[in-house]
This record gives C-alpha cells, sequence and structure tokens, in this order.
C-alpha cells in the first residue's frame, strides 16, 4: 500500500474517501485509533492509503478536487 493523503481534517478524509468510492478505487485509512493516545485533540494526521497500482489515479482524483495530499 502506497500513502494517498495525510490530514487532521476527518472531513478531507470522509470527502477524498467517497470520490475513491465514486471511482472504485479501494482503500485504507491508518492511525485512526491513535485519538485514544492523543486524547482526542486532532494532533495526529490520519493517512488514507491505496494498492500501489492504484495510486496514479488516486491522485488525479485528489487533483481534479483540488484536495492538498498534505505530503512532504
Amino acid at each position: 500500500m502506497k500513502e494517498l493523503l495525510r490530514t487532521n481534517d476527518p472531513t478531507v478524509i470522509a470527502f477524498a474517501t467517497a470520490l475513491l468510492d465514486s471511482e472504485g478505487i479501494d482503500w485504507f485509512t491508518f492511525d485512526v485509533n491513535m485519538s485514544v493516545l492523543e486524547g482526542s485533540i486532532g494532533i495526529m494526521p490520519r493517512r488514507l492509503m491505496v494498492m500501489d497500482r492504484d495510486l496514479f489515479m488516486a491522485e488525479a482524483v485528489m487533483r481534479d478536487a483540488e484536495i492538498d495530499l498534505g505530503r512532504d
């Protein structure tokens, strides 16, 4: 799996996953349960992962929707 997106904003994750679903791209979120360790204050970014073969298409979908991927 490859990292597609990294963000602290849960609404961006929700929007991005809806876009990926509409394109038939499988995804998985990492670091969702980190809120237990951080106290639910949202400092730990969540990562949206896609299969290696889907990364190019997923990045294009995010660019079209003007979603910042949050990667350095």
